[in-house]
């Protein structure tokens, strides 16, 4: 049976080849680590060259959805967590319409995200509302090199506010269902926003 020919001594790459072949992989693995894992899996980012790929943010998100589901195990289920309801920021007043209205669906570990385009000091008058269930939610706001989380909730039904930018950039919220049915959240807005996505 024949499979291939043995190389000669001479064909095989010398000890200083390998060598420098090792160390140049090891060089471009490091290269990789910093600049594409730390911040796609952790949200660190030492060279910055992840915030301009877009992967820190990535890498953020991974984060709390990791700390939210192990908050989510050590916590009882959410049809025993009492909740609340909280006292408005700022009185509503009744005769004002609001501005845009959002009603959308979460199927059972689905989360969506909703923010406003705000300048530094803008106020944002909410309303979210949970029908047929509760969520997590949190409460934030980013712009390039800038974030804020302003709140965060688990099992919650409802909530209220004024939303006070920090600094010029998006602010709003992100939700996600834990339950084990659909949820309708209706989220409705007024204020000073140029946008809502």
């Amino acid at each position: 049976m024949y499979n291939s020919d043995t190389p000669t001594r001479a064909e095989l790459p010398s000890s200083k080849q390998l060598l420098r072949s090792t160390i140049l992989a090891a060089v471009a693995a490091v290269v990789l680590l910093v600049a594409v894992v730390l911040p796609a899996e952790y949200g660190v980012d030492p060279t910055g060259i992840g915030r301009v790929l877009r992967m820190t943010e990535m890498g953020d998100i991974k984060q709390q959805l990791a700390a939210e589901a192990e908050a989510d195990a050590t916590q009882p289920p959410a049809a025993t967590v009492p909740v609340t309801p909280k006292a408005p920021a700022q009185a509503v007043a009744p005769q004002l319409e609001w501005r845009d209205e959002m009603p959308f669906t979460l199927t059972p570990g689905e989360g969506t995200e909703i923010k406003l385009k705000m300048v530094e000091g803008a106020k944002a008058q909410y309303s979210w509302v949970v029908e047929g269930g509760q969520v997590n939610f949190d409460t934030h706001g980013d712009a390039p090199g800038k974030s804020i989380s302003y709140e965060k909730g688990r099992g919650v039904a409802s909530d209220e506010g004024v939303l006070e930018a920090a600094f010029t950039g998006n602010h709003g919220w992100f939700w996600r269902n834990r339950g084990q049915a659909d949820v309708k959240v209706t989220l409705r807005t007024r204020g000073e926003y140029t946008d809502i996505k």
